[in-house]
């Protein structure tokens, strides 16, 4: 049997979801590209709100079951990220960092706190390497 777990408990979930969602979302955005702020922020949120409802809505279920619902649909909205040009294929990284907004928020719903957190950082510095990026390529392909 699961513990009974206080609103603010789950509001305070929810909250983590938005602001670690955020941070992904801000970097994307200011970079400009498709999916930003608002995008991260609902893809953490909702899968934050839909890991606390399988595990606390549903007494007796299965909660890895919408789990791997979470991360089969995030690949839909991941898809509508990705363009491909005759010269190259772009938004894969953007489709990825909402990949691992939606494991945030399902982290924020299971109660895990300090993983979310270390992955939101992780994710984020791993987004700001687009400079040490470009200083390995070759010089006729950097921008």
């Amino acid at each position: 049997m699961l513990p009974e777990l206080s609103e603010l408990e789950l509001i305070l979930r929810l909250a983590a979801a938005f602001a670690l969602g955020g941070a992904l979302g801000y970097e994307r955005q200011r970079v400009d590209k498709p999916a930003g702020l608002r995008t991260h922020i609902l893809v953490s949120l909702g899968s934050c709100l839909f890991t606390i409802l399988s595990i606390t809505a549903f007494p007796g279920g299965d909660p890895a079951r919408v789990a791997s619902y979470i991360v089969a649909g995030i690949g839909f909205i991941g898809a509508g990220t990705i363009i491909q040009t005759r010269e190259r294929v772009v938004g894969i990284t953007t489709a990825a960092s909402l990949w691992v907004a939606s494991s945030i928020g399902m982290a924020l719903g299971a109660g895990h706190y300090l993983l979310a957190a270390a992955t939101t950082a992780i994710a984020y510095v791993t987004l700001r390497l687009r400079a040490l990026e470009r200083r390995a390529r070759p010089a006729e392909e950097r921008d």
